[in-house]
């Protein structure tokens, strides 16, 4: 799909439309795409972040309840029964359930994609090299003691430092800490350092777009996809969207425009209601 509203997007700074109000070209970009899923004989696929495109961000990560209306939208989407639905987050697989409260089970591959939770509830997650989680779980070790002042989250595969919430000034102090202290271990073999708003995780295993892949894989490649994240932890998956060989779109879901790979900026909560709207729409008149 040719990108009609930031190009080149992966370089770009500066916003091209501000989808508050959607622009004609923006428009456009929507209606071509969900002419092409309208007329796709396969399954489509719905990918979607959580924090930030579902919800709001909230320094308590349990208070971020959806934003009025998706949980319905997304019902309705399920119940149509021809999209596949998955939820790709960095939160461990068994918050989304409880935060999103629909009546049917979802997919959800949490830690950024290396852990699976399937319909079923079955539970997959990818294994840590010994090597890479003896240096892991040492830092574990250590920030459970001092947290260099942020707010430290445990994970399977991570550690994980913010600073959301902080004064910019102690902000950048409890930044520069962390990032000394992760930045030598992230040059060991398999260990990577993911950036994301306000925060960083040192961690090992399948990143959001490896999970996008994955899901074309089983789903088929001219499967049409769409993929709506906000943060610079979606990139990855914005990335793996853009190669997708069927329909596709990926959806910076953002409040304030930055640089992405994402073909199109659309700014929440309105226009991701629009988004859900239109996809119910063409799910209901092609089952």
């Amino acid at each position: 799909m040719t990108n009609t509203l930031a190009d080149p997007p992966a370089r770009s700074t500066e916003p091209i439309h501000n989808t508050e109000a959607i622009s004609p070209s923006a428009a456009a970009t929507l209606d071509r795409f969900f002419h092409q899923l309208a007329r796709s004989p396969h399954r489509p696929l719905l990918l979607l972040d959580y924090d930030g495109t579902l919800a709001a961000f909230r320094v308590d990560r349990f208070q971020a309840r959806p934003w009025a209306g998706v949980r319905r939208r997304l019902q309705r989407i399920q119940r149509h029964g021809r999209t596949r639905i998955a939820v790709i987050t960095g939160r461990p697989a068994a918050e989304i359930a409880p935060m999103l409260a629909l009546d049917d089970p979802i997919e959800v591959w949490g830690l950024h994609g290396a852990e699976r939770l399937h319909l079923n509830g079955h539970r997959e997650l990818e294994e840590v090299p010994p090597a890479a989680r003896a240096r892991l779980d040492e830092l574990r070790a250590f920030l459970r003691i001092n947290s260099l002042g942020g707010l430290y989250e445990d994970k399977p595969n991570a550690a994980v430092m913010h600073w959301r919430g902080h004064a910019p000034s102690r902000a950048r102090q409890i930044e520069q800490r962390v990032r000394a202290l992760f930045a030598p271990l992230a040059q060991f073999e398999g260990i990577a350092l993911l950036e994301f708003e306000a925060g960083v995780e040192l961690r090992v295993g399948r990143d959001k777009g490896g999970a996008v892949r994955q899901i074309l894989a089983e789903s088929g490649e001219d499967s049409p996809v769409a993929y709506l994240g906000d943060d610079f932890s979606d990139e990855a998956a914005f990335r793996a969207v853009n190669q997708a060989r069927g329909p596709h779109l990926s959806v910076l879901m953002r409040r304030a425009f930055r640089g992405t790979a994402a073909e199109l900026w659309l700014r929440p909560p309105a226009a991701l209601r629009m988004f859900l709207a239109r996809w119910e729409t063409v799910a209901a008149s092609t089952t």
